[in-house]
């Protein structure tokens, strides 16, 4: 269940600082508002680095053969 909740917060941290992104571009907020949307902005960019480098980790578990790591190309969906 932990591996689902992690995915979900990882897509609302993103979502949510999209959203702070879009209200600081806007131009609208006081320099009060600005400043804590900054703050709130620089902990979810954390949170959301911290969430890809565990996934980075669990991948790279999941392709070690023998001990070693297997570097295999990626090959996204074709368009």
């Amino acid at each position: 269940m932990a591996k689902k909740k992690t995915a979900v917060d990882f897509e609302q941290s993103l979502g949510a600082l999209q959203g702070l992104v879009e209200r600081l571009e806007s131009g609208e907020l006081s320099l009060e508002e600005s400043l804590t949307a900054f703050e709130q902005g620089v902990s979810l960019t954390r949170d959301c680095q911290q969430a890809l480098s565990q996934a980075e980790q669990k991948v790279s578990l999941l392709t070690e053969q023998q001990g070693q790591p297997v570097v295999e190309p990626f090959d996204g969906p074709a368009e």
